[in-house]
């Protein structure tokens, strides 16, 4: 029996330390003393230790930081995957195998020292509680990048509506007003409602029996009325915990809003209570908050949970990435003003990007702070996919709701990425029953929602975030502001606009054609068609400069209802440089490859008989078989039968024919790209027409 290969090396690395729950000291440590530092050494770790780290550990106090090691995994290889599953191991185990490799030595220092630690794999990184002595010790190696704290932070709160009972409602039998606005039952009519897919919510916890969760919670089976936990629920804190306590090996939660978002985006009692965007899909979780407190290895420990799920009982070497959620639904913080360090959870997010799973994120609730209030890890990072709230009702922005560009990391970068209903939003309680509760927290999972919905439907879309990213930008209500700066179409208030799950779902069925296009140097005109349905909206826009699309109004953009046709040019390219540049059309990406300058070639050849005379007025005409170099002009063979031509472009590949009235040749056509003299035909025989009379 063969034993996989990611299950050889998780049991290596288990070994190794590199999967161990919490805090733990090796139980063959001896401690030893950490060795003088030169003071150049001293200087050097100094820069690498967090401003948390100096300050917690300032009076001799221990604390706890992390280790984020200099070399880091390369996931560059995961877009050559074909699915959400292929990715997703791919990055499962390039991760752990680097980690293996770059964490031994680290490690070993740290058990003869008898340091307590814990080892991460999705951001290469070890969690270690020590001293000043023992920060700059480590500080001071040169596979060590940074310390990072560990401090315990508040999460994103919700806005309470109001305090009293009435609040508290047990049962309504109607739709709730958010998933209307965004128009899920619309996609639920045409028999979708996110089956087959799995959302994971990374929160306070779940209360995975609330009669609105049950039966979309993965580790159910209606049929035994049974549950399995393993690989559908995973506990990150480890001490304390209130009501759950810690370490707890059955979904709980201890604060209610765990449970509160993943009812807005699955739950239902069936034909009342209809409060989720995707009731038809699944759920698993991961608790990172001890009643609504984390910390950055908390959330860490959830997002390799989330890469590939283990079962409750603590054993990660039984880790599966293809029992990854599809979705993740994120409504908390890391505030780099209680001490995280902003880019402590940045890999962590992209990791889960490229293993196809899509990080939908809280824009967070500082709007009262006005223009850059998305300040808070990982709602700015480029890889989350950023969500504001909305009054579901009327449409506007929620006050609370943060607003961009985002400065704190210096990148300008406009968020969030789109709104959805998060006021006033109706949804389950822990105990059973529910309540009104308002925030970006519970605007998104909405957007989680709407996601499963298309990915049920589009299976081509799934594990394919940044088109999936485009539907729903391109599909969302536009809603203009000028507050925070302009942007068109998206904008620091509203991103692209309100979340439509019915429009992104007829946006998603567009085809193109072709996809991949490639040019001569001197460049020159295409087009594109477009297969959307009837009513369908959509854009055209080019994303490169040399790269220009026809337009009505001369600004490169081209709003197209329904099937339509593209008509775009190309520059000529003067760099001796290859370049590769794309067009956004209906969401999806068009590919323009363009080669660099280079000499034009010559090509030649001759046409004669089976005994080597020459044939004469032969005509040597010329086509494309690939690329997009300008075409020479046919030419005709001599008496001798001897032929050339010039002008011929690199990197296009061009297939020549022989033709002459009544006579076939040998070969029928020849595929060249670069200079030959040799290209010669061979003349097989008179073609005789005969015609019989009826």
């Amino acid at each position: 029996m063969r034993t996989s290969r990611y299950k050889v090396m998780l049991l290596t690395l288990t070994v190794c330390g590199i999967l161990v729950g919490g805090l733990a000291a090796s139980a063959n440590s001896k401690k030893r003393p950490a060795p003088r530092l030169s003071k150049e050494l001293q200087q050097k770790a100094l820069r690498k230790l967090s401003p948390w780290v100096l300050q917690k550990t300032s009076a001799g106090e221990e604390a706890e930081f992390l280790v984020v090691l200099e070399d880091q995994a390369d996931l560059s290889l995961a877009d050559s995957f074909g699915t959400k599953e292929e990715k997703g191991r791919y990055v499962f185990e390039t991760l752990l195998a680097h980690a293996n490799k770059t964490q031994a030595s680290l490690l070993g220092l740290l058990d003869e020292r008898g340091i307590p630690r814990r080892s991460f794999y999705i951001i290469n990184a070890i969690l270690v509680k020590g001293s000043r002595e023992i920060a700059l010790e480590l500080g001071a190696r040169d596979d060590v990048s940074r310390l990072e704290g560990n401090p315990n932070l508040q999460g994103i709160q919700p806005i309470r509506v109001d305090q009293d009972t009435s609040n508290q409602v047990t049962l309504q039998e109607t739709i709730e007003p958010g998933v209307n606005a965004v128009r899920a039952p619309e996609v639920w009519a045409l028999g979708f409602t996110g089956q087959g897919m799995v959302i994971g919510g990374q929160d306070t916890g779940v209360m995975w029996d609330h009669p609105a969760l049950r039966n979309q919670y993965r580790g159910w089976d209606g049929a035994t009325a049974t549950a399995s936990h393993d690989y559908n629920w995973h506990d990150s804190v480890h001490s304390q915990g209130g009501s759950c306590g810690f370490n707890s090996t059955t979904p709980c939660d201890d604060h209610s809003h765990g449970t509160h978002t993943m009812g807005s985006a699955l739950g239902t009692e069936g034909a009342v209570n209809q409060i989720g965007v995707a009731p038809g899909a699944k759920f698993i979780a991961c608790r990172n908050m001890d009643r609504g407190s984390g910390t950055p290895a908390n959330y860490l420990e959830c997002f390799e949970f989330f890469l590939a799920p283990y079962p409750v009982d603590d054993s990660p070497a039984q880790s599966n990435p293809s029992k990854a959620p599809h979705i993740t639904t994120n409504s908390w913080a890391c505030p780099p003003s209680e001490g995280c360090a902003p880019d402590t959870l940045k890999s962590a997010v992209e990791a889960q990007r490229a293993a196809g799973i899509m990080t939908v994120v809280a824009a967070g609730n500082e709007g009262l702070r006005g223009c850059s209030s998305v300040i808070n890890p990982p709602a700015f990072y480029d890889a989350s996919y950023s969500v504001g709230a909305i009054n579901a009702i009327t449409g506007e922005i929620a006050s609370f709701s943060s607003r961009g560009p985002v400065m704190i990391d210096g990148s300008n970068r406009i968020k969030p990425d789109i709104t959805a209903p998060g006021v006033n939003v109706r949804s389950a309680l822990r105990g059973g029953g529910y309540l009104f509760l308002s925030g970006t927290s519970m605007a998104t999972p909405h957007v989680a929602g709407a996601v499963a919905l298309l990915w049920s439907r589009y299976t081509e879309l799934r594990g394919r975030v940044d088109l999936t990213e485009n539907i729903l930008n391109e599909s969302a209500v536009r809603v203009g502001s000028s507050d925070c700066g302009a942007g068109s179409p998206q904008n620091n208030v509203y991103g692209f606009g309100r979340l439509d799950a019915r429009a992104a779902f007829d946006l998603a069925a567009t085809s193109l054609s072709p996809t991949e296009k490639q040019f001569g140097v001197r460049g020159g005109g295409g087009q594109i068609a477009v297969g959307a349905l009837a009513g369908v909206k959509w854009r055209a826009l080019s994303n490169d400069s040399w790269i220009t699309i026809a337009s009505p109004t001369g600004d490169g953009v081209l709003n197209g209802v329904g099937a339509g046709v593209v008509d775009f040019s190309i520059t000529e390219n003067s760099s001796p440089d290859a370049r590769k540049g794309t067009m956004m059309i209906a969401g999806r990406i068009v590919t323009i490859t363009q080669p660099g300058v280079a000499p034009l070639f010559d090509v030649s050849g001759r046409v004669r008989t089976a005994t080597g005379e020459g044939v004469g007025g032969v005509t040597v005409t010329f086509t494309q078989a690939f690329g997009g170099g300008v075409i020479p002009a046919p030419v005709e063979t001599d008496d001798n039968g001897a032929w050339s031509q010039r002008g011929f472009e690199p990197g296009t590949v061009y297939r020549a024919s022989a033709t002459k009235s009544r006579q076939s040749f040998s070969p029928v056509s020849i595929d060249f790209s670069s200079a030959s003299s040799a290209l010669n035909f061979t003349s097989v025989g008179r073609r005789v027409i005969v015609i019989i009379p009826k």
